[in-house]
């Protein structure tokens, strides 16, 4: 599959991948722009992040029925196009990226401070080698291509992430990572903070959930529902409105929001009483039980880091 690439620094990138997964393709480098440098930091609390700590039941999460865009697919597939500029959707965004290799690849990150970007340790981390990436962008609001202001296009400066996979499959409790960013987003595009709630009370088939993910099959141009998306898959988000966590394993959390590689990193939100927050983080699949389901992080994985311990 053809991948697309936005940014000047990737747009020579070659070959073919699946996007949220690490694949071999090659990159003829060009000598500007040059992004900025990365590195780790060891203590979260340096990026000043909050979890929303308020107490709430399951009751107090409302459904979503603004849908962000008109319903247009037919079938199984329960994603449409997210079209919308307006708060909370276009704080999330697509994220490209070079890893220490060479290779690129993209995924999904969802604004959760001025300058902080929610997603996966695997979109910052390859899980093979255990490598930083090399460069790191952050597009927000990606519609067709486009975002809402060309000049808005942030590059990552540092980053925390919750592992680097040391200890293998069994460090997807984990696979979450926070990205500074070089300017202050969120003050334009808006923020969805985190809340964190027992499993309990966000296990059930509620219907009450979405997740926003830049899938690597989506939109499809030669579909008759998607001409007008003529920059083709993965350069407009799909949301899938009213899906559900359904259960929590292992200390992972598993959904049946709609997605596909690509949407890793993309953030499960829900409304209480019409503010929208991070519940969830979705970060790939795993076999359970012979079955393939989608795994999600739980927010409480990120909060002893915030405490330092």
């Amino acid at each position: 599959m053809k991948r697309q690439f936005i940014l000047p620094f990737l747009a020579r990138i070659v070959g073919t991948m699946v996007l949220g997964a690490w694949a071999t393709v090659s990159v003829q480098a060009e000598s500007k722009p040059v992004p900025p440098k990365f590195t780790t930091v060891t203590n979260l609390a340096e990026f000043n992040l909050a979890i929303d700590k308020k107490p709430v039941s399951a009751s107090d999460v409302k459904e979503i029925d603004e849908p962000p865009t008109r319903r247009a697919i037919v079938g199984a597939d329960d994603r449409i196009p997210m079209t919308s500029r307006k708060k909370p959707w276009s704080a999330v965004g697509k994220i490209e990226g070079i890893d220490a290799d060479g290779q690129g690849y993209s995924c999904t990150g969802t604004l959760i401070a001025d300058d902080l970007v929610l997603t996966n340790s695997h979109c910052v981390v390859n899980p093979d080698t255990r490598k930083l990436s090399r460069a790191i962008a952050f597009l927000p609001n990606l519609i067709n291509g486009q975002v809402g202001d060309k000049n808005d296009i942030a590059y990552a400066t540092s980053v925390k992430a919750g592992t680097d996979f040391k200890s293998g499959t069994t460090d997807y409790v984990d696979d979450w990572a926070i990205i500074k960013l070089d300017r202050p987003l969120g003050k334009k595009y808006g923020v969805i903070p985190l809340k964190s709630l027992p499993s309990f009370d966000l296990v059930g088939d509620t219907q009450k959930f979405a997740l926003v993910g830049y899938s690597g099959d989506f939109p499809n141009p030669k579909k008759k529902e998607y001409q007008e998306f003529t920059s083709g898959e993965s350069m407009t988000a799909g949301v899938h409105l009213g899906c559900s966590i359904l259960r929590q394993k292992d200390n992972l959390l598993y959904h049946n929001c709609d997605t596909k590689g690509g949407a890793s990193g993309g953030a499960i939100i829900g409304n209480i009483n019409g503010n929208y927050y991070v519940f969830a983080l979705h970060s790939g699949w795993n076999k359970v039980n012979g079955l393939t389901l989608n795994r999600a992080v739980e927010i409480s994985r990120i909060e002893p880091t915030l405490r330092g311990k």
